[in-house]
């Protein structure tokens, strides 16, 4: 499964996701060939997941009314076997987000997208985050992010220069990219609703690792865009690099490191 085939299979992905990046994440989906439908009321949330192919919670602005509606789409998801991808915004900026995560955690999660800063704070390991961004420390991620993934049975992506995905026993890691989506909104949550799509798609840790290397590939086609063209640049290239035939090494996961 690559890139190519997400663009065939044409997934329907619900976001519940933060009110900055829901354009830019809808936008995303469409250049990769899925389908995003954005629905956060309580009153139908679980309904639209109920004929969704994926699921993405992304905590990014929460309120009372976001977090009933996550938790009805978890429980729609669930009784549906619908792959979850959890994006835990800044879990460690406040009580509330850290016990929003935590209770989302109860549900079946098929994957965590996160930093470094936003494991640790699942983990409960000290960090010096900052807000939404991971922040530094000195754990140590593969062990944090294995401990996690054993602990809620699922897959732990963290993002970072080198990106870390392990189910608790298997890790890859995965290098490349570019600093240059740090300078713009929203691209840590577009590669969560990316992931979202693979998984919808193809349920496993390579397919994870997959959307991860697609990613950072894509990222790469930005390193030279003007400022305020790079998430022109970024969206055109997960428009181009989803062709068939189009750098088909793109999605592989061969030269990913396990």
């Amino acid at each position: 499964m690559n890139a190519y085939n997400v663009r065939q299979a044409t997934p329907l992905i619900h976001c519940i996701t933060n009110t900055v990046v829901a354009n830019f994440t809808a936008n995303g989906l469409l250049a990769i060939g899925a389908s995003p439908i954005m629905a956060d009321a309580p009153e139908e949330a679980g309904a639209i997941t109920g004929i969704a192919n994926a699921l993405l919670l992304n905590i990014g602005t929460l309120n009372a009314r976001t977090v009933e509606a996550m938790t009805l789409s978890a429980q729609a998801a669930n009784a549906k076997n619908i792959p979850i991808v959890l994006d835990p915004v800044g879990a460690g900026a406040s009580p509330f987000r850290l016990h929003t995560t935590q209770v989302l955690l109860n549900y079946r999660i098929a994957c965590i997208r996160c930093n470094a800063g936003e494991l640790a704070a699942i983990a409960g390991v000290a960090w010096d985050a900052k807000g939404v961004d991971a922040g530094s420390g000195t754990a140590d991620i593969i062990a944090l992010a294995k401990e996690v993934a054993h602990r809620y049975q699922t897959i732990v992506a963290v993002t970072g220069a080198r990106d870390i995905i392990t189910d608790g026993t298997r890790v890859v890691k995965v290098y490349g990219g570019s600093a240059r989506l740090t300078e713009i909104t929203g691209a840590g949550c577009l590669l969560s609703a990316v992931v979202a799509a693979f998984l919808a798609t193809e349920r496993s840790l390579e397919s994870v690792a997959r959307a991860m290397k697609f990613y950072k590939r894509c990222g790469e086609k930005t390193q030279d865009a003007a400022f305020g063209a790079i998430t022109t640049a970024l969206l055109t290239a997960l428009h181009t690099l989803t062709q068939k035939g189009a750098m088909s090494h793109e999605s592989s996961i061969n030269d990913c490191r396990f």
